[in-house]
């Protein structure tokens, strides 16, 4: 009789699940696992998009969702965020009985899932640990679900050496690649034509990506360092601007209002979109002549389109973009 593991996936941002939707699909696929996806955080909020209905028109059925995220900008809202989300995964953990929990990145988000799956005895595996961005939070969670997870896929070797330097075993840790790299390999992008229609922007001879979300360990100065970066971009002549939002960390929602102010200004050369998905976001990063801002795009995914980034402040500090290698899901 064929035995079959069940792997819950927890998934809480548009990002996030762009990078997961290949091991979804294969985890689907599998004659010996079967998926049970848990979406929270943003995708559930209007606010951001409600961007669990992208994943439904995907195909995917939603087993269970954790409403946590807070409308609140502020540190205390994120961490009784964090809060809420202990309750609901521990409710889902203790109902769904997964053999695994599957977890990418390093959002608060997935920090309750990890606290709540650790208590509860179920194995976690991790994707994208090992990483440094000194500049946010986002770094100590990351090592922290890696404390808590049994495997580890890395996206380089230096990362996959980081993991066992944090004690984790080697048999345990495997160098994979980063899934970011794949789903550019994968997807068959949309060319300019399409992307300019899809976006309502001409991109013309010069256009930015702007992708900026707050820097978490320096709370108060996200205002000023973003109003630096809109009055440069406000001093470029002939340049075309596709704003993405801010995700949901403190003062993430200041940012968004700020961006808001400056399309409305400049509707002749900027756009906003509060939620692009993976194949209109990489095609965007394609066709554009750069990416300027803090996203881990401008790290990863920009370099193999062989697009340009201007990456500004600490939040990507310790970042390596150098020696990935591709990912084989």
């Amino acid at each position: 009789m064929k035995t079959t593991r069940k792997i819950c996936v927890v998934t809480g941002s548009r990002a996030e699940y762009g990078l997961l939707y290949w091991v979804l699909r294969k985890i689907e696929l599998s004659e010996f696992l079967d998926l049970d996806l848990v979406v929270t955080g943003m995708h559930l909020s209007s606010e951001f998009g409600l961007t669990y209905k992208q994943i439904e028109s995907d195909g995917f059925s939603i087993i269970r969702k954790v409403d946590m995220l807070l409308s609140s900008d502020a540190a205390a809202g994120t961490a009784k965020s964090m809060g809420l989300g202990m309750i609901g995964f521990a409710e889902a953990f203790e109902s769904l009985k997964p053999d695994m929990v599957l977890l990418l990145g390093d959002r608060f988000e997935l920090l309750a899932a990890a606290n709540a799956a650790l208590v509860a005895a179920v194995p976690i595996a991790h994707i994208h640990g090992g990483e440094i961005t000194s500049g946010a939070f986002d770094d100590a969670i990351r090592h922290s679900i890696t404390k808590m997870a049994h495997l580890h896929f890395t996206a380089t070797e230096p990362y996959r050496q980081r993991v066992i330097q944090l004690g984790e075993h080697p048999n345990t840790v495997f160098n994979v690649g980063a899934p970011g790299v794949e789903n550019i390999h994968r997807l068959e992008l949309l060319d300019k034509s399409e992307t300019e229609k899809s976006i309502g922007l001409e991109l013309d001879c010069r256009s930015l990506l702007v992708t900026w979300h707050p820097v978490t360990l320096e709370p108060g100065n996200n205002e000023k360092a973003f109003t630096a970066l809109i009055e440069v971009l406000d001093d470029i002549d002939n340049v075309k601007l596709v704003f993405t939002k801010a995700n949901a960390d403190p003062e993430g929602r200041v940012i968004n209002s700020m961006i808001d102010e400056y399309v409305a200004r400049r509707s002749n050369k900027a756009v906003v979109h509060t939620s692009l998905g993976q194949k209109r976001y990489l095609s965007i990063l394609k066709h554009v002549n750069g990416v300027i801002g803090n996203s881990s795009s401008g790290i990863i995914e920009a370099p193999t389109l062989q697009t340009g980034t201007i990456n500004i402040g600490d939040r990507q500090q310790g970042g390596q973009g150098a020696g990935l290698t591709l990912c084989r899901i």
